[in-house]
Protein backbone atom coordinates (compact mmCIF):
# COMPACT_ATOMS: atom_id res chain seq x y z
CA UNK A 1 0.00 0.00 0.00
CA UNK A 2 1.40 3.61 -1.17
CA UNK A 3 2.21 6.21 1.75
CA UNK A 4 -0.25 8.64 1.60
CA UNK A 5 -0.84 12.08 3.06
CA UNK A 6 -2.56 12.23 6.48
CA UNK A 7 -4.78 14.52 8.81
CA UNK A 8 -2.04 14.28 11.64
CA UNK A 9 -0.62 17.12 13.13
CA UNK A 10 3.14 17.53 12.26
CA UNK A 11 3.63 19.28 15.64
CA UNK A 12 2.20 16.73 17.42
CA UNK A 13 4.13 14.35 15.56
CA UNK A 14 7.37 16.09 16.30
CA UNK A 15 6.88 16.31 19.44
CA UNK A 16 6.57 11.93 20.13
CA UNK A 17 9.79 12.08 17.98
CA UNK A 18 12.94 10.19 20.82
CA UNK A 19 15.66 10.89 21.21
CA UNK A 20 15.63 14.67 21.68
CA UNK A 21 17.88 15.92 19.53
CA UNK A 22 16.65 14.48 16.93
CA UNK A 23 13.01 15.74 17.62
CA UNK A 24 15.16 19.04 18.10
CA UNK A 25 16.78 18.41 14.68
CA UNK A 26 13.41 17.07 12.93
CA UNK A 27 11.78 20.77 13.94
CA UNK A 28 14.85 22.45 12.42
CA UNK A 29 14.62 20.78 9.56
CA UNK A 30 10.92 21.17 9.16
CA UNK A 31 11.72 24.87 9.48
CA UNK A 32 14.36 25.00 7.27
CA UNK A 33 12.31 23.32 4.27
CA UNK A 34 9.34 25.36 4.98
CA UNK A 35 11.48 28.70 4.20
CA UNK A 36 13.28 26.84 1.06
CA UNK A 37 9.67 25.66 -0.46
CA UNK A 38 7.15 27.95 0.88
CA UNK A 39 5.13 25.15 1.35
CA UNK A 40 3.93 23.71 4.92
CA UNK A 41 4.59 20.60 6.14
CA UNK A 42 2.31 17.81 5.74
CA UNK A 43 2.17 14.15 7.36
CA UNK A 44 3.05 11.06 4.94
CA UNK A 45 1.69 8.08 6.55
CA UNK A 46 2.78 7.32 10.11
CA UNK A 47 6.36 8.75 9.84
CA UNK A 48 7.39 10.99 7.14
CA UNK A 49 7.45 14.81 7.09
CA UNK A 50 6.16 15.87 3.11
CA UNK A 51 6.50 19.04 1.23
CA UNK A 52 4.36 19.24 -2.00
CA UNK A 53 3.25 16.60 -4.21
CA UNK A 54 4.64 15.09 -7.52
CA UNK A 55 3.28 12.59 -9.79
CA UNK A 56 6.11 9.20 -10.14
CA UNK A 57 6.18 6.24 -12.49
CA UNK A 58 8.28 3.51 -11.40
CA UNK A 59 11.24 3.33 -14.05
CA UNK A 60 10.97 -0.42 -14.50
CA UNK A 61 6.84 -0.53 -15.28
CA UNK A 62 5.73 2.61 -16.44
CA UNK A 63 2.11 1.70 -15.78
CA UNK A 64 3.03 1.93 -12.49
CA UNK A 65 2.09 5.04 -10.69
CA UNK A 66 1.93 7.34 -7.58
CA UNK A 67 2.20 10.47 -5.74
CA UNK A 68 5.22 11.10 -3.73
CA UNK A 69 6.20 14.82 -1.84
CA UNK A 70 8.90 16.29 -3.65
CA UNK A 71 10.98 16.61 -0.43
CA UNK A 72 10.52 15.18 2.82
CA UNK A 73 12.15 13.80 6.00
CA UNK A 74 11.62 11.23 8.62
CA UNK A 75 13.06 11.35 12.40
CA UNK A 76 13.91 8.37 12.81
CA UNK A 77 16.02 7.05 16.22
CA UNK A 78 19.38 6.69 13.96
CA UNK A 79 19.05 9.60 11.64
CA UNK A 80 17.15 12.14 10.19
CA UNK A 81 15.89 10.57 6.92
CA UNK A 82 15.51 12.76 3.76
CA UNK A 83 13.71 11.69 0.81
CA UNK A 84 14.19 13.59 -2.12
CA UNK A 85 17.27 15.40 -2.20
CA UNK A 86 19.26 12.98 -4.28
CA UNK A 87 16.75 11.65 -7.46
CA UNK A 88 17.67 14.46 -9.54
CA UNK A 89 21.05 14.32 -10.96
CA UNK A 90 21.60 18.52 -9.58
CA UNK A 91 20.91 16.73 -6.55
CA UNK A 92 23.52 13.69 -6.35
CA UNK A 93 26.38 15.78 -7.70
CA UNK A 94 25.81 18.25 -4.48
CA UNK A 95 25.89 14.93 -2.15
CA UNK A 96 29.57 15.02 -1.84
CA UNK A 97 29.74 18.75 -0.15
CA UNK A 98 26.69 18.06 1.75
CA UNK A 99 29.05 17.12 4.82
CA UNK A 100 28.83 13.52 7.19
CA UNK A 101 25.56 11.39 5.21
CA UNK A 102 24.98 7.65 4.16
CA UNK A 103 22.92 6.89 1.41
CA UNK A 104 20.36 4.59 0.74
CA UNK A 105 18.71 3.54 -2.60
CA UNK A 106 16.12 6.71 -2.31
CA UNK A 107 17.12 8.46 0.31
CA UNK A 108 20.30 10.42 2.19
CA UNK A 109 20.55 8.97 6.01
CA UNK A 110 21.87 12.30 8.27
CA UNK A 111 23.13 11.73 12.04
CA UNK A 112 22.70 15.56 12.89
CA UNK A 113 21.93 18.68 11.21
CA UNK A 114 25.24 19.75 12.75
CA UNK A 115 27.22 17.64 10.85
CA UNK A 116 25.87 18.98 7.16
CA UNK A 117 26.17 21.93 5.44
CA UNK A 118 23.11 23.71 5.68
CA UNK A 119 23.57 25.76 2.55
CA UNK A 120 24.29 22.82 0.79
CA UNK A 121 21.24 21.29 2.34
CA UNK A 122 18.97 24.03 1.38
CA UNK A 123 20.09 23.88 -2.46
CA UNK A 124 19.12 20.06 -2.31
CA UNK A 125 15.70 21.05 -0.62
CA UNK A 126 15.53 23.89 -3.95
CA UNK A 127 16.51 21.17 -6.55
CA UNK A 128 14.41 18.75 -5.20
CA UNK A 129 11.43 21.43 -4.99
CA UNK A 130 11.96 22.05 -8.52
CA UNK A 131 10.90 19.02 -10.01
CA UNK A 132 7.67 18.72 -11.90
CA UNK A 133 5.67 15.61 -12.60
CA UNK A 134 7.67 12.64 -14.48
CA UNK A 135 6.12 13.07 -17.80
CA UNK A 136 3.18 11.02 -19.76
CA UNK A 137 4.62 7.56 -20.86
CA UNK A 138 4.92 7.61 -24.88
Amino acid sequence: MPTLPTDESVEDFLGRVTPAHRREDGARLAAIIGEVTGAAPVMWGPSIIGFGTYEYRSPTNPRTRGVMPKVGFSPRKASLTLYGVKDLPEGAALLPSLGEHTEGAGCVYVRRLADVDLGILRRLVAIAWSRGDDPDPA
